[in-house]
């Protein structure tokens, strides 16, 4: 790697500055913060400021707020991201952490597909790969998924009385108690799902952001019952919640 330029690491650390806050600052408060000399400081805001990186607050004398070129270049990089890229890339770093099968899938209608997939290496592991459909309610990912719709979103897609087909003697089929169980889901963040679509597996998912907030995608780790406990459980749920916070952030999201 070259050399890095100090008045550039200087120009992005103000700008950085502005994702925290209220995301307004003045020259004094950025020079508190960075302990940049107040004529440097004063220079960088005048430069970025004169590129739309930076923009006066009306109303508010001496007071700046991020400009629409940050919007331009951040609106440029979500256009080039690839959520089955972006996932397998989580996925596979989740994997390495756990050694599990790792899995990121989104919401089609009433079923879940998997764009993004990472194998165990152990001998006894889930079987599965990516492009695979299955019952949303069957599945700890699609259980997510269904949790963060809308009332009125959830209903179109499992009205009242609807059949839902189980693919083990664990799967729920009854439309109520899918509703409870998602409200379970949405209180608690991260969904469970035990030998509902395989007999063998066990599995827990948390739910994946993009830069809007919106819920896109879930990342799942499965677990063959040989290795699940309440204690795994636990492990993997937190993992779950910080490989799906990883994917949210390297597709735009800023968390809360």
């Amino acid at each position: 790697m070259g050399r890095l330029v100090p008045a550039v690491t200087r120009a992005l650390d103000i700008l950085e500055l502005f994702l925290e806050g209220d995301g307004t600052l003045t020259a004094p408060d950025i020079v508190r913060r960075l302990h940049l000399p107040r004529t440097t400081v004063h220079e960088l805001v005048a430069t970025l400021t004169a590129r739309s990186y930076l923009v006066p607050v009306p109303g508010r004398p001496g007071h700046y707020r991020l400009g629409v070129r940050p919007y331009q270049l951040g609106s440029r990089y979500a256009e080039q991201l690839d959520l089955a890229a972006e996932g397998q890339q989580v996925a596979r770093s989740v994997a390495q952490t756990c050694d599990e099968t790792v899995h990121v899938a989104i919401l089609e209608d009433t079923d879940v597909i998997y764009v993004a997939k990472v194998d165990s290496t152990q001998a006894v592991r889930m079987v599965s790969a990516a492009g695979r459909r299955l019952p949303a309610h069957c599945t700890a990912v699609g259980k997510m998924l269904l949790a963060c719709l809308t009332a009125d979103e959830l209903a179109a897609r499992v009205p009242e009385g609807a059949e839902l087909h189980g693919m083990t003697p664990h799967s729920i089929t009854d439309p109520s108690a899918l509703r409870a169980e998602l409200e379970r889901v949405a209180e608690r963040g991260t969904a469970v799902e035990e030998s509902e679509s395989n007999p063998d597996v066990s599995c827990v998912a948390a739910p994946v952001r993009d830069r809007s907030g919106r819920v896109v995608a879930a990342l799942s780790v499965s677990v063959p019952l040989v290795r699940w406990s309440a204690e795994r459980r636990a492990e993997l749920e937190e993992l779950a919640r910080s490989g799906a916070a990883r994917l949210s952030e390297r597709l735009g999201h800023r968390g809360l």
